[in-house]
């Protein structure tokens, strides 16, 4: 069982990529928000159809939700769009790079949410995994950024845009956290339906939040989601295997651990830069990948 997270955890750092790369691409076409609510509403017939084919197909019996299981979701569901709002509001600032390094402590964040919530253990292998990762990550951030200095990193960290990035770092490391607690809390010995059924659960909360939000403060933006239906299908399917893959990997393992080995999602960016883009790493990103590739292997070796 506990090798079997690691795979399932590459998979979805991949289909997430591929997500990333499609909503990219309807920003062209809409706003951040429009963007954002097509990776929820898309991907509900699909999370849907997931759940009843191992209900029908695979045998597995329907769960029996609590009130625990709603308020994990709930909170889950919230934090995370609170997390992603938090992360577009770094954008209106200057040093908005120092903001977004901040929110990279998620992993950190929910190693501590995950010890007091559920009383995951911690390592201190992994714990050295996750940080020697959060470096890597700082390296990169500095690396691409021309105008941010890992100096300007570390002193900066009481500024406005450190604090935001923190608070999202926070959330996300919440939801993480939630998402896990509350598929845990359905019981059971199918942790595959646990996963699917939190997942579909989730998906129809935060389309119904999206919703409401977008009709009262951008009715037009909800109007460009669903004309852009032929390419949000297919960021609602990527990121519903992506979100598979995290649910099904934080019901096996312990949250913090399975966002810090998703962290290998940067070296499919880094790669797709170097050999489709023949695009030159300086030093300062070949650093940051090299640790977060040892990162990766300690974590690995000793999680």
């Amino acid at each position: 069982m506990f090798e079997l997270w690691v795979p399932i955890t590459i998979a979805a750092a991949f289909c997430q990529n591929v997500r990333s790369a499609l909503q990219k691409h309807l920003k062209g076409q809409m706003g951040t928000s429009g963007a954002t609510m097509t990776r929820f509403i898309y991907a509900i017939p699909f999370a849907a159809l997931y759940a009843f084919l191992l209900h029908s197909q695979g045998g597995y019996a329907w769960p029996a939700p609590t009130a625990t299981f709603a308020i994990y979701t709930m909170t889950g569901g919230l934090t995370q769009i609170a997390a992603t709002a938090l992360l577009v509001y770094l954008f209106s600032f200057r040093n908005f790079a120092v903001g977004t390094t901040f929110s990279k402590t998620e992993t950190v964040q929910a190693a501590i949410f995950g010890a007091v919530v559920l009383g995951d253990p911690l390592s201190l292998g992994a714990l050295l995994a996750i940080l020697v990762s959060l470096l890597g990550v700082v390296a990169l951030t500095v690396a691409r950024d021309t105008n941010t200095t890992l100096r300007s990193v570390m002193t900066s960290w009481t500024g406005k845009p450190a604090l935001i990035g923190l608070a999202s770092g926070a959330c996300f490391g919440i939801s993480a956290v939630s998402y896990r607690a509350a598929s845990l809390s359905l019981g059971g010995e199918g942790f595959l339906m646990q996963a699917a059924f939190t997942l579909a659960c989730v998906t129809i909360f935060q389309t119904l939040v999206m919703t409401a939000y977008l009709l009262v403060r951008e009715p037009n933006e909800l109007v460009r989601v669903l004309k852009s239906w032929r390419i949000s299908v297919w960021v609602g399917l990527s990121g519903m295997a992506a979100s598979a893959g995290w649910f099904t990997a934080m019901t096996i393992q312990n949250a913090a651990y399975v966002r810090a080995l998703g962290q290998i999602e940067l070296l499919f960016t880094f790669a797709v830069s170097v050999i489709l883009f023949k695009e030159k790493p300086n030093l300062k990103e070949i650093s940051g990948i090299l640790l977060v590739c040892g990162g990766i292997l300690i974590l690995l070796l000793y999680a």
